[in-house]
């Protein structure tokens, strides 16, 4: 069966403004996907001894952690971590809005003052359509950068304290009261951060009944500082 030259050039038509669209706008199909800021810490003394953020332009991403040989009796402790977060708007914006008004953070960043104590090796990186770069430093010579990094760490600490959280409701209820004393503690001194990434280890203790009132309440206080948990996907 022939088909008409006028039906075939309707026919194709949507066909051909798509592939027209599509060679006009190369930007448009990478677009977004694929940029993201990556930040790595390494402290062979520490547990864990590696750990790092890989996060996109909406707050979303991946945190992974290596154990390293220190404290290895401590099985929680020693345990890889690689599970999805959501970071803070804020501090999403401020990670990629840094990172465009520092060429990409392809810059010197380290404050090299040989009396300043070791507190791990630090990396920031960029990827995206619009450029890339990276740089190391154990203290930024920026105080803004080193603020970002360490909003990172207790975004990190938090990540770690649920982990033991998860394993401690399971196996050792009575050691979460300490546990979150401690992260109470934390987050006063700003040393913790975005909870809402451990919003559903802090609800299933709060709702055990099998948990010391105490603890259970220390975990409804904390769940009450996440006033929208943010769950990734």
């Amino acid at each position: 069966m022939r088909t008409h030259p006028a039906l075939l050039s309707v026919l194709l038509a949507p066909l051909l403004v798509s592939l027209s669209i599509a060679a006009q706008s190369p930007a448009a199909s990478q677009s977004a996907v694929g940029t993201h800021v990556v930040f790595t810490f390494e402290h062979p003394q520490l547990q864990p001894a590696r750990y790092s953020f890989t996060i996109a332009e909406d707050g979303r991403g991946r945190f992974v952690s290596q154990p390293g040989t220190t404290n290895v009796d401590d099985d929680i402790v020693a345990t890889p971590i690689d599970r999805p977060v959501q970071l803070d708007a804020a501090l999403t914006a401020d990670l990629f809005h840094y990172a465009r008004s520092h060429s990409y953070f392809a810059t010197h960043c380290s404050n090299d003052h040989d009396k300043l104590a070791f507190t791990g090796n630090k990396t920031m990186s960029y990827t995206g359509p619009d450029g890339q770069g990276s740089c190391s430093f154990v203290w930024a010579t920026d105080p803004a950068l080193q603020r970002l990094s360490d909003q990172l760490g207790a975004v990190a600490f938090t990540i770690q304290i649920g982990q033991r959280l998860d394993v401690e409701v399971r196996h050792d209820r009575l050691g979460l009261d300490a546990e979150l004393a401690t992260l109470q503690d934390a987050v006063k001194d700003h040393r913790a951060g975005d909870l809402p990434n451990i919003a559903d280890e802090l609800q299933v203790i709060a709702d055990d009944q099998d948990v010391m009132n105490r603890a259970r309440k220390r975990a409804e206080v904390l769940l009450s500082s996440c006033e929208s948990p943010q769950k990734p996907n």
